[in-house]
Order: structure tokens, then C-alpha cells, then sequence
């Protein structure tokens, strides 16, 4: 490419590379360690590789800077990017942390490693500028997400999730590419800020509406939104714990900035009106399906799977205001994932100590562990909604710009009334969870529960984080 730096190509993909890098170093000397190693020394071992390539992957995010547009336009560095790349790494660093026994999994070092190629992937979908790099970035974290799903070999449940997970996520590939395809044929360009511009000057096409319908059902499928849900009850149950943390935290997040980035930066705001209102179908059957499928739940990774299909119709509603600013919805979605990330570190701590699935098993979790009871009330009362957490200032930020977009009667004032209503449906839910944890008295036999260090304080840096960044949103809002 004539007049382009690779010295900036580098400096764009300098996160990218601390994780790939990382990667197959944790590979590489699992592989060379000798047999005779104990192998908790090297789950030990791997688990220190893999953290430190995150931590050296967002000392590259934050040196790779918010200048605008690298590599001839190819990547974003603004600060959607940035804050996004941050948000994906730290949430990857609690997954890690909070991944649970590692000693049932039989490839600890594989397992951390493809963890690292799905954060890597994420990090790219948040500075991806084009059509084919985005492709490339999405398939990279699904494909290393679909084995993660499947990847504990002594539950059939896992095999169960990792499959339907391949199956659906195949299939909304197959859209999404037919659908970019589509864009390009009536463009003629794979650049975000070509594609607005050539849309702009053209009326809209029967072709547009329906490379856009097959766009919006890939996103459908990655935000967990009804009716593309399916796969999401069955892979949050059976996947293992650290695998459905980083699928409901760190990939909804990613998917939510590249999202917003392309229907706004790439789509354009003259062609708003062509798919605001399938965003607005698929917000609102979200909400409802999410909200009062829950409500039916006994599993509590079930419950946590219908509950983030209703936030999915939040975060939709967040990205259909996304272009005057996307921080409101950035924020919802980074505060959701660290409360979604503690929540499923409280399940792996309590697998750990014996049966975890049921919301019974939560029965007097205050008298076996004081500390997880308080980490996941934090998580739970975020959820909810309740003040002065961060979940609450989420839906406030969100709710809020939905109602300057026109009120009530505007074109999302609806859906945001309709979000606070069934808010309060989710509120039942929630505390039914806290009920077990701080009312029930704990079963006979039930013991207390060992947290490891570096899980207890993953959960506690979760749970100080949900706090600050309810009583301070400007650390994360201040940054748009």
C-alpha cells in the first residue's frame, strides 16, 4: 500500500499482538514443560502467562491512542475504540481469574490460550473501520468462543452448548456475510465512511432493506435478542463457567460498539429510518420474552441466560440512540458485564464446594460464605437496577437519551417505558435469588466455601467496580 506506515499498521495492532503473542507463549510452554511438572504448577503457570499478555495488551490500548482513523482508514482509534478495548480486556482478566476449577478441564493451557484469541478478536471488532476486517475480527472470537462453549469434556452439557452454539453462530455468519456482501454491491466500497456516503446519495432500494434485515439478524444472534435467542439458555447451562462468563460479558460488549460503529458510522443516519424500527421489534420482544421467560426459571444460569436476553432489549434500545454518542451504551454494556462476570464467578466458587445449578443451592450462602453473599448481592442489585449502582446509571444513561431522541411519543420513548416496566418484572426475579442467599437457611450437610485467592479478589475488584462507577459514571461517560 503506497504511502501507508506499517509503523502504524503496528501500533493500531499492538493490543492485538500482545494477546496473540501471549497465546502461544501459554501453548508454547505448556507444550515444553516436562511431564514430570505437577500439573497445578502448570495451570499456575499458564494462568500468569495469560494475565499478564492482557495486562501488556491494554498498556498497548491505552499507548495506541484515540488519533482518529490507522492504516490507510482500516481501523478506528477513537475513543468508542478505546474504552471498548479496555472494557473487553478487563472483562477478560476477571474471566481468567474467576474461570473456576481449571484441574476438570484436560487442556488448562489451550483453554486460557483460546480465551486470549476471543479477546483479541473482540479488541478488533472495536477498532474495525471496514467490512472484511470486522468480518475477520467477529469470526475469530466466535470460532474460539464455540470451542470454548464445548470445551469441558466430562459434561455431555458442554458438548450440547458448544454445538448449538456452532450452529446458530454459523448460520448468522452466513447472514452477516450476505448481508455485507450486499452493502457492497450498492457501494462498491468496504470502508465504513465510503459505504454512509455512497447509501446517503442513493434512495433506499428493496436490496438495501434486505441486506440490512440479514445484518440485524447477525446482531440479533450475537446480543442474545429474541427470537435469535435459542442457543443462549442451553450454552449459558452448559458451557463452562469462565466460557458463558466471557460469552455474556466481554462478547456482548465487543459486539455492541462494532455494531453501533457500523449502523451509524457505516450505515449512516439518512438510512436510520430503513432499520431503526427492526431494532425497535427486536428491542421490545427481548424485554418482553426475556423477562417473563425468567420468571419461570429454576436453573440460575438459565435465569442469568433469559435475564441477559432482556438486557439485550436494552442495548439495542442504547444502540438505536448511539449516534449522538455511544457512551451511554458503552457504559450499560461494560457495567453489565462486570456484574454478569461476578455473578458467574459466585457459580464457579460454589461448584467448586458441590451442587451450584438450582436457585436452591444458593440457600444460606450468608452463613457458608459472607463474602461471596455480599459480592453477589453487588452483582444482583446491578442487575436489577437498584441505586446508587452502576446497573442503575446504565439504564438511567440509556432510558435518558431515548427520551431526548422525542419523548414519550417519539420513535424509542415507547421503548423506553416499556423497558422500565418490565424492569420491574425483572426486579421479582432477582430478589428470589437474594432471598435464597440472605432468607433460606442453608441445607443440611452444606458446608462453607473455600474461594481461592485470586477469585476472591477478582470478585472483589468486580463488585468495588460496580460501586465506583455508579457513584462516579463520569470515568466511563467523561470519555465521550
Amino acid at each position: 500500500m503506497n504511502g501507508v506506515s506499517y509503523v502504524e499498521l503496528w501500533r493500531a495492532l499492538l493490543p492485538e499482538g500482545c494477546l496473540t503473542l501471549g497465546a502461544l507463549l501459554v501453548l508454547a510452554i505448556d507444550l515444553a514443560a516436562p511431564a514430570s511438572r505437577p500439573a497445578a504448577a502448570r495451570r499456575g503457570a499458564a494462568t500468569a502467562l495469560a494475565l499478564m499478555a492482557l495486562a501488556a495488551s491494554a498498556w498497548a490500548t491505552v499507548r495506541a491512542g484515540t488519533d482518529g482513523a490507522a492504516f490507510g482508514g482500516v481501523f478506528a482509534l477513537d475513543r468508542l475504540t478505546l474504552v471498548t478495548r479496555l472494557g473487553v480486556i478487563g472483562l477478560a482478566l476477571l474471566t481468567v481469574a474467576l474461570a473456576g476449577n481449571l484441574s476438570r478441564l484436560a487442556n488448562a493451557a489451550e483453554y486460557l490460550a483460546l480465551i486470549l484469541f476471543a479477546t483479541a478478536g473482540f479488541t478488533l471488532m472495536a477498532a474495525s473501520n471496514q467490512l472484511l476486517l470486522a468480518f475477520l475480527a467477529l469470526e475469530l472470537a466466535s470460532l474460539s468462543l464455540y470451542v470454548l462453549a464445548g470445551f469441558d469434556k466430562t459434561r455431555p452439557e458442554s458438548a450440547e452448548a458448544g454445538l448449538k452454539y456452532f450452529l446458530f453462530g454459523g448460520v448468522s455468519a452466513a447472514f452477516m456475510l450476505f448481508g455485507f456482501s450486499l452493502l457492497y454491491g450498492l457501494t462498491g466500497s468496504i470502508a465504513f465512511p465510503e459505504i454512509a456516503r455512497q447509501l446517503a446519495a442513493q434512495p433506499p432500494s428493496a436490496l438495501l432493506v434486505v441486506a440490512l434485515v440479514m445484518v440485524l439478524v447477525a446482531f440479533g444472534f450475537k446480543a442474545a435478542a429474541a427470537p435469535f435467542h435459542l442457543w443462549a439458555p442451553d450454552v449459558y447451562e452448559g458451557a463452562p463457567v469462565g466460557s458463558a462468563a466471557l460469552i455474556a460479558s466481554a462478547s456482548k460488549l465487543a459486539g455492541v460498539a462494532f455494531f453501533a460503529r457500523l449502523l451509524w458510522a457505516g450505515i449512516g443516519a439518512p438510512v436510520a429510518a430503513t432499520w431503526l424500527p427492526v431494532l425497535a421489534i427486536l428491542a421490545a420482544a427481548s424485554l418482553v420474552l426475556g423477562n417473563v421467560a425468567a420468571l419461570a426459571q429454576s436453573n440460575v444460569r438459565r435465569l442469568l441466560a433469559y435475564s441477559a436476553i432482556s438486557h439485550a432489549g436494552a442495548l439495542l434500545l442504547g444502540v438505536m440512540v448511539a449516534g449522538r454518542s455511544p457512551g451511554s451504551v458503552v457504559y450499560y454494556a461494560v457495567t453489565y458485564g462486570l456484574a454478569t462476570v461476578g455473578a458467574f464467578g459466585v457459580i464457579a466458587a460454589l461448584e467448586a464446594a458441590g451442587p451450584s445449578q438450582r436457585i436452591e443451592d444458593l440457600a444460606g450462602l450468608h452463613r457458608r460464605s459472607p463474602f461471596l453473599a455480599g459480592c453477589l448481592a453487588i452483582y444482583i442489585l446491578s442487575l436489577a437496577g437498584i441505586p446508587p449502582l452502576a446497573g442503575f446509571l446504565g439504564k438511567f444513561a440509556v432510558f435518558a437519551d431515548a427520551l431526548r431522541a422525542g419523548g414519550l411519543t417519539g420513535p424509542t420513548g415507547w421503548l423506553a417505558f416499556l423497558a422500565i416496566a418490565m424492569g420491574a418484572v425483572g426486579l421479582y426475579y432477582y430478589l428470589l435469588i437474594l432471598k435464597q442467599a440472605f432468607v433460606a437457611a442453608p441445607k443440611n450437610g452444606a458446608a462453607k466455601i473455600f474461594i481461592p485467592p485470586a477469585a476472591r479478589l477478582a470478585l472483589g475488584v468486580a463488585a468495588v467496580a460496580i460501586i465506583v462507577f455508579g457513584v462516579a459514571p463520569g470515568l466511563i461517560l467523561g470519555a465521550f
